[in-house]
């Protein structure tokens, strides 16, 4: 029986549960009140029954005392015995001159009456009377020899803390009712907030979150409730939130990796079915001219060295990737505006039908860099720039200091980025020219190479928007 009621005590709501908990507490504390209301007043009436028997007895003794029995006005169901105390102690009762005033059974006010002997002052005490129900008793000396009992009846007395209990109890009852009904209300309504996310997190368990396009389109947007109830739900739509910006970021992040996986494929197929078409030339017998065969395996070295380049750029990604783990620079002290004028003079020497133009800029800017990395995205933007712009085309390179960085501006006169690609030119194996061959459009990896190398060092690199013109700003930390 206790475990099932503690289990269907589980099943209830939270408020349900509150609100009984409210309840006993409640009854706890009018079961106190009411205890000590009842013991204080039956105390009073007590005290105040015992005064009216000590009045009631001052009377009753001058009358005996001047006329030797009881005369005068009487109490209603009061009881009267007067004792003789004789030599030896013992009270011997007086017989009165109305049998009424003694009940059926003396026995309790004889023993009261000897107490009072024994004592030697008054005497009070509660007895039960044969045939007549609760009495309180006094007994006290009226002159030498001669002891006064007299019983009070308690009815009254016990009527009205009957009566007391039963209102109270009443009372307490509806009070405790109303508590708890109209604290289930409240407590219904401040805990609101929590059904409206109990209800938006069932919404959200229905939805399937496996697929790569998930989203979390739920909110708790109901107001109400206590300031923590706010605070809880700001807190619940906040974190929905970031879990919807997670799952976005991990279904883009899963469509790069596809298109990274399909571009890598792509790009690695070429050289590989070339390398494979090469040998079975040579294992054919068909390329057995010497001119020939030179040719082929110019070209086959040639197929392996774009595919070795290729996997360098993929293994310089991954290890960008992981940088937290293990960082793929080797800084050290290196001058900028050097680094610059040599990959100016290397551009030069690669494309001598270019016009390259390294503007004024600081005599020396020393950093602590790796000169070898900086120098490739350097390398990398300049060929970009030689590669995807027609012939003739001016290009700029200029160094400056601003806010605290290191700036270097690659740019050209060419015919610009469109502006649906500008916001993926930075991606992994992503080409603005789509049908460009590639040997001139290389893998698609040297801007993104670019982009980690320069984050690696702290630093970034844009693609500054300025009319007429192409133009890369590598940014690099001062310190």
């Amino acid at each position: 029986m206790i475990s099932r009621l503690r289990r269907a005590y589980r099943g209830l709501r939270l408020g349900t549960r509150l609100a009984l908990g409210l309840g006993a507490l409640s009854l706890v504390v009018f079961a106190v009140v009411g205890t000590a209301l009842t013991t204080s007043m039956r105390g009073y009436l007590s005290t105040q029954l015992d005064d009216q028997l000590r009045l009631a007895q001052l009377g009753q003794s001058k009358s005996i005392a001047e006329h030797g029995t009881l005369q005068g006005k009487k109490y209603y169901r009061w009881y009267y015995a007067v004792y003789d105390v004789g030599a030896a102690g013992t009270p011997a009762l007086r017989r009165p001159e109305e049998p009424t005033d003694l009940p059926e059974d003396v026995t309790a006010l004889t023993a009261l009456a000897r107490a009072q002997t024994a004592a030697g002052t008054e005497v009070l005490r509660t007895a039960d009377l044969a045939g007549s129900g609760a009495y309180r008793l006094r007994a006290c000396e009226v002159e030498p020899g001669v002891v006064l009992v007299s019983a009070a009846p308690m009815d009254g007395l016990q009527d009205t803390v009957r009566r007391l209990v039963t209102v109270q109890v009443v009372a307490f009852g509806l009070a405790l009712l109303a508590l708890v009904v109209c604290g289930r209300a409240l407590l219904r309504r401040g805990l609101k907030p929590l059904s409206d996310m109990a209800h938006t997190a069932h919404g959200i368990a229905s939805h399937d979150l496996t697929e790569s396009e998930a989203r979390l389109p739920l909110r708790a947007d109901r107001p109400g409730g206590a300031p923590e109830g706010e605070e809880l739900r700001t807190a619940f739509n906040t974190m929905l939130e970031h879990i919807d910006d997670s799952l976005a970021v991990r279904a883009e992040a899963e469509q790069r990796l596809r298109r990274f996986v399909a571009d890598a494929s792509h790009e690695l197929r070429t050289p590989l079915m070339s390398v494979r078409g090469y040998a079975d030339l040579f294992q054919s017998a068909a390329a057995n001219e010497p001119a020939e065969r030179e040719r082929h395996l110019a070209r086959l070295r040639a197929e392996a060295a774009r595919m070795g380049v290729l996997l360098d750029d993929l293994l310089l990604l991954a290890r960008l990737d992981a940088a937290e783990v293990e960082t793929p620079l080797r800084p050290q002290e290196a001058d900028l505006v050097e680094l610059v004028g040599q990959a100016a003079d290397a551009f030069r020497a690669g494309h001598p039908g270019r016009a390259l133009t390294v503007a004024p800029g600081p005599a020396a800017l020393p950093l602590r860099i790796d000169p070898r990395r900086v120098r490739q995205v350097l390398d990398n933007l300049l060929t970009n720039a030689a590669v995807h712009t027609p012939p003739g085309t001016a290009v700029s390179v200029a160094v400056s200091v601003a806010d605290g960085r290191a700036l270097v501006r690659v740019a050209d006169r060419g015919p610009g980025i469109p502006p649906a690609d500008r916001s993926r030119v930075f991606d992994r194996f992503y080409r603005v020219d789509k049908a460009r061959s590639r040997d001139r459009g290389g893998s698609g990896l040297g801007l993104s190479v670019a982009r980690s190398l320069a984050e690696a060092h702290g630093g970034s690199l844009a693609l500054a928007d300025e009319p007429g013109a192409t133009a890369f700003v590598l940014a690099l930390p001062l310190r």
